[in-house]
């Protein structure tokens, strides 16, 4: 019982901050990542908000699982509810800031937040978000590479997001460029036990391993989907992070 509280906590707690991550970026007004150029797109061009459109793109994207058989956990859906809802209230509270410096830092605080949010909830180990699960299911059925899928997904909504008028900067760069070894270095200091229900254990000794030089760069495939209650495999998270 207690082990499944601590599991529920660190999944709000880390949707939670993901969310706010998300809005933090939008007052920054340097860029956003990928997918929220798009759901910021979206918004710009229909009565949704932002909150709203990132949960419209994450149930479409649940219902492209169905060919994949992928099945949600309770995590999958409460990515789509929690995101939505604390994007949109963190944006009614927060104002953008007028300084460049200032502009700067909150942009930097919200690309380590939304890592050290990242390690929260998919180390809960109780669902993958939409996007996630999209990624990993299309690696296995389509037997590419995770960092070809993940770019080309990210590319494709980058684009459309671009032209609906999402606002592409220096922190759509930043994001680009900062979040997978800032999600690596989180994984490797988070102590074992915590990631334990989401394979992600694996990962961090992984690099832990490379980082002492003491084996090859991790070269793994996914061989299996995600299931009820489970996050994307140690192995595509490991090519994810790793390669």
């Amino acid at each position: 019982m207690r082990d499944a509280a601590a599991r529920g906590s660190a999944l709000l707690l880390g949707l939670i901050g993901y969310g706010f991550s998300m809005a933090m970026m939008v007052r920054a007004g340097l860029g956003l990542d990928p997918w929220d150029v798009f759901h910021q797109g979206l918004a710009l061009r229909t009565p949704m908000t932002i909150g709203v459109a990132s949960a419209v793109v994450g149930v479409a994207v649940l219902l492209a699982w169905i060919p994949l058989r992928n099945r949600p956990g309770i995590g999958t859906v409460a990515n789509v509810i929690v995101i939505a809802v604390t994007v949109d209230v963190s944006l009614a509270v927060m104002s953008a800031p007028t300084s460049m410096p200032v502009r700067v830092a909150m942009m930097v605080g919200a690309v380590v937040l939304n890592a050290i949010s990242t390690v929260l909830y998919i180390g809960a180990g109780l669902g993958p978000g939409p996007r996630d699960g999209l990624m990993t299911g299309l690696v296995v059925r389509t037997g590419l590479s995770v960092r070809l899928v993940r770019t080309s997904i990210e590319a494709t909504v980058l684009a459309i997001g671009w032209l609906l008028g999402g606002t592409v900067g220096i922190g759509t760069v930043l994001y680009a460029v900062g979040i997978g070894p800032l999600v690596q270095f989180f994984v490797r200091i988070t102590p074992r036990r915590v990631l334990a229900h989401s394979g992600w254990s694996s990962v961090a000794d992984a690099s832990d391993l490379g980082a002492r030089g003491h084996g090859r760069r991790a070269e793994t495939r996914p061989n299996r989907l995600t299931t009820m209650g489970e996050c994307p495999t140690p192995e595509a998270t490991a090519s994810t992070q790793i390669s």
